[in-house]
């Protein structure tokens, strides 16, 4: 949430303790099918915090987790980093430490019986161009 101090997140043992911090962490429920919620809860466990967290997490079926920041229902949200940017009122904090990332890969294809497929290699290469990529950065993606 904007001016609530930032905890500390760049190493494992730091992303924990902020967690275990935490009066009630949001993120995507698993239930619901969505692919961070599942991963999270996979790492919950393999930290060995999934009890502590089960006890304080806000649930979110579906849409931007960082929302629960801002309402105040949740001290810290997980959630891409793309979906944290779209709420007003939330803050990155950044991204998961490196040995404990986890990355949405989206790829593009042509289809050898396209009607269109001309145009559908003109709009892949616009989506991987410079201009598009900067603006997928501005939003928090990134590019390989």
């Amino acid at each position: 949430r904007q001016g609530a101090p930032l905890p500390a997140i760049a190493s494992t043992a730091q992303f924990r303790a902020a967690l275990l911090a935490a009066r009630n962490v949001a993120y995507i429920d698993p239930a619901a099918g969505g692919s961070s919620g599942i991963y999270l809860v996979q790492l919950f466990e393999r930290m060995g915090i999934a009890q502590q967290i089960r006890s304080t997490a806000v649930l979110v079926p579906g849409g931007l987790v960082a929302q629960r920041l801002v309402s105040g229902e949740a001290d810290l949200a997980v959630h891409q980093i793309s979906e944290i940017l779209a709420v007003p009122g939330a803050t990155l904090v950044g991204p998961l430490p490196p040995e404990i990332q986890n990355y949405t890969v989206y790829a593009g294809g042509v289809s050898a019986s396209a009607g269109a497929a001309d145009a559908a290699r003109q709009l892949l290469a616009t989506l991987a161009g410079v201009q598009v990529r900067a603006q997928l950065a501005a939003h928090g993606m990134e590019s390989p």
